[in-house]
């Protein structure tokens, strides 16, 4: 295929691992700066359901939690039916960096896709991470 399969970013954060880790992996966390609102069950196979207050949400399943270093899932595809059992992997990964934390988020899988449902999907994450990265950074920065 002639497009990416990836989404990632890196950005340098100034609270430690140990306070990124926390904002990547609890209730607190994920419903401050993810959703609106959040319930997780941190484990491999355990899951995350992440809510807004426009009534959207979204179901994590979890893949990888290596404390603190790299947590991961895979989630529903945007725009696809919500049966549609494909799904794309988001992988977080903490490293530190002085007194902060350098993190860098990659979510693979758009290439399954077929042309229209990919630029839909891919074109609407990159847009939502750049957001949401942004609201991770504010969320921290309150703290």
């Amino acid at each position: 295929m002639g497009f990416p399969d990836r989404i990632e970013r890196t950005i340098e954060l100034t609270r430690p691992p140990a306070a990124v880790w926390a904002a990547l992996t609890t209730a607190e966390g994920l419903g401050t700066w993810l959703g609106n609102q959040a319930v997780v069950d941190l484990r491999p196979g355990g899951t995350a359901q992440v809510k807004w207050d426009s009534g959207d949400k979204a179901e994590l399943t979890i893949e990888r939690v290596e404390e603190p270093t790299v947590f991961g899932f895979t989630w529903h595809i945007y725009g696809l039916p919500e049966q549609d059992p494909r799904r794309t992997y988001v992988e977080f990964t903490l490293e530190p960096v002085g007194a902060g934390t350098r993190l860098t988020m990659v979510e693979s899988g758009f290439a399954q896709l077929p042309d229209d449902d990919y630029r839909k999907a891919y074109d609407a994450n990159t847009g939502g991470w750049t957001h949401e990265l942004g609201e991770l950074v504010e969320y921290l920065n309150a703290a």
